[in-house]
């Protein structure tokens, strides 16, 4: 959510800010707005509610030019969307700042400067910053130190970027708690919240570290750590290209990104498994070390993450290896108990999830054995943070409802539970079974992509429909709940997931004629139980949309079943998770919704 852009070149940065601007859509955002240093010192600032587009249409009718400048787009937080809210925020013509985070004691700060003669025009806590920083200004000039005495005021997380008039050849930056990049260019730097902006312009990059203040100029780039000594922070690579955010012949970036998966899938066991073994040495030197000490294993992730670590479960405790998943928002507010020998394994797409990372620094204290982390973004606090790191290789992902990030996470917890179960004595053939199941994945995706036009057509039944229900067993129970969140996220039906056991102990209420049940029949020891649970929806005349196994045999009145063929018994989750994405998108098409960026929501959430 939020997103920061910012150059200093010897060329006009209007153009640089906003296709920056526009490629961070992606993470959500309800204004945008930018600052730019003219050649006369004066800060031009323009701001607009909704998308970037709006914001192209004013700067079209405006003349704004220069070498230096500032840009956001901004998720709402405090204060509803509108002009006077959207950053950049000024404090009159002295500086100009632009904020990711939450400052928790902008209401003490504001009432402080409300005292000192201060107007405030917004209900942000960012324009507490930017008179935090005039008030300094106004005491010393010196921009680095303006900032540095503004942070040491800040509670809360922050990542700033902050532009003067009366400097023409410096941008200050600062992070604590939430991601900011720099671009090393020629004679230009940049700096952004996300290096997807900046692909255009640079593959190289530094990744501030927590604390870090930096001056940006158009020949160096200096840093400061925490206690105000300078650093050196490395300059790494890039390995995206910026032709990744184009959306090729598909009508939405959600839609292109379903149909990736095969890839990307093929792309995360790439090096992993060969020849029917696992390639442990592949997860790093580090991790056959955690992996040989691991006796339990915590979880901890959020949204579709979370669902990625509930279906790993199953597969660890069949294995033999004890695991508990746990929302991070609610983890770390509450004493947790350790086992020894304890894993902590976080799952991210982003990698910068901001209740996750702050559970995985309060693990550092609570006695755990290590951390791994499983992730899409090799250049994250997440990974950077965490002893091991095992990449999904997803490759960006646009759409807000994550699709390819989720089916990649499945992948690899597979190949985090083939390491550890071998050590709880699988034999060599069954892992070269279950090893040859995940080989076996790729194309097994491709075949249920081809069921496309068939979901289409039942999405047709959801067209009026204003709730769902969708059920599930064993590890198909998170895959329901993922199918419900999906649906839910991009078409605004209000959906929920239940076990298909509890119908009876509750959810039945709700079914009746107008609500259809969405269920995933897999060829597994639940199955009878399952049709069982089935015949009470029936019994209640709700319309059931079942995806079933080409085994399975149906004995129903009155339902839709769509046959997927060729699943493996280990992956049959990361199947049937398939035509719970396309149900979601042709749903939402037919609803007339946003597919890529619904209301209310972000890419990643960096904020508590």
């Amino acid at each position: 959510m939020c997103g920061i852009v910012g150059a200093i070149a010897q060329r006009e940065v209007m153009p640089i800010l906003m296709e920056g601007l526009r490629r961070l859509e992606y993470r959500g955002y309800d204004s945008a707005g930018l600052a730019i240093r003219d050649e006369n010192g004066h800060l031009q600032r323009i701001r607009s509610v909704g998308k970037v587009a709006a914001l192209q249409q004013l700067l079209d009718t405006a003349s704004v030019s220069g070498n230096l400048g500032i840009a956001h787009t901004r998720w709402a937080t405090h204060g509803m969307p509108a002009e006077r809210n959207a950053h950049p925020h000024m404090s009159g013509e002295k500086v100009a700042v632009v904020h990711n985070g939450i400052i928790e004691n902008h209401s003490e700060l504001r009432e402080e400067l409300s005292r000192q003669g201060y107007r405030f025009s917004s209900e942000t806590d960012t324009e507490v910053i930017a008179h935090l920083l005039g008030s300094l200004l106004d005491q010393d000039p010196d921009l680095l130190r303006a900032v540095r005495g503004t942070i040491s005021r800040l509670v809360g997380a922050y990542a700033l970027a902050v532009a003067s008039p009366d400097d023409s050849d410096r941008l200050v930056v600062a992070r604590a708690g939430s991601p900011l990049v720099i671009g090393i260019g020629i004679e230009e730097n940049f700096i952004a919240s996300d290096v997807f902006a900046l692909l255009p312009v640079t593959q190289s990059f530094m990744f501030l570290e927590e604390g870090d203040i930096a001056e940006i100029r158009r020949d160096r780039v200096t840093v400061y750590d925490i206690e105000g000594n300078p650093i050196e922070r490395s300059v790494r690579a890039s390995q995206l290209a910026a032709s990744t955010a184009d959306k090729g012949p598909y009508s939405h970036y959600m839609l292109k990104e379903i149909y990736e998966q095969p890839g990307v899938i093929a792309e995360t066991l790439e090096g992993r498994i060969h020849k029917g073994r696992l390639l442990e040495a592949s997860f790093g030197h580090e991790a056959k070390q955690l992996f040989d000490q691991t006796n339990n294993v915590h979880i901890i992730a959020c949204g579709t993450s979370y669902h990625a670590g509930l279906v790993a479960r199953y597969w660890l405790e069949d294995a033999g290896i004890p695991c508990s998943v746990e929302v991070a928002s609610e983890y770390r507010y509450r004493k947790v108990v350790v086992p020894p020998g304890t894993l902590f394994l976080t799952i991210s797409q982003s990698g910068e999830t901001a209740d996750t990372l702050a559970a995985l620094r309060a693990s550092n204290s609570a006695g755990y054995l290590g951390s791994l982390t499983v992730c899409n973004v090799p250049e994250s606090s997440l990974v950077r943070e965490s002893n091991v790191a095992l990449m999904t290789r997803a490759g960006p992902e646009i759409g807000v409802a994550s699709t390819k990030a989720f089916t990649t996470q499945l992948v690899a917890l597979r190949l985090v539970t083939l390491a550890l179960a071998r050590r709880r004595g699988q034999t060599a053939a069954e892992q070269k079974r279950l090893v040859d199941e995940l080989h076996a994945l790729p194309r097994q995706i491709e075949v249920a992509l081809q069921m496309s036009d068939n979901v289409k057509e039942m999405a047709n039944a959801f067209a009026e429909k204003q709730h769902a229900l969708f059920l599930g067993r064993g590890p198909f129970y998170p895959i329901a709940m993922e199918g419900a969140l999906k649906l839910k996220e991009i078409s605004y039906i209000h959906a929920e997931a239940y076990p298909a056991g509890e119908l009876k102990h509750g959810p039945l209420a709700l079914v009746d004629e107008d609500m259809p049940v969405i269920c995933a029949l897999p060829d597994d020891p639940l199955l009878e139980k399952v049709l069982s649970n089935l015949q009470e929806v029936r019994a209640r005349n709700g319309e059931l949309f079942l995806f079933s196994d080409q085994k399975v045999k149906i004995d129903l009145d009155r339902y839709q079943n769509l046959t997927l063929d060729d699943i493996c018994p280990s992956t049959a989750p990361i199947v049937y998770t398939i035509p719970l994405q396309l149900l979601a998108y042709h749903v939402a098409i037919l609803k007339g919704t946003d597919v890529d960026q619904p209301r209310n929501l972000a890419k990643s959430v960096t904020v508590e």
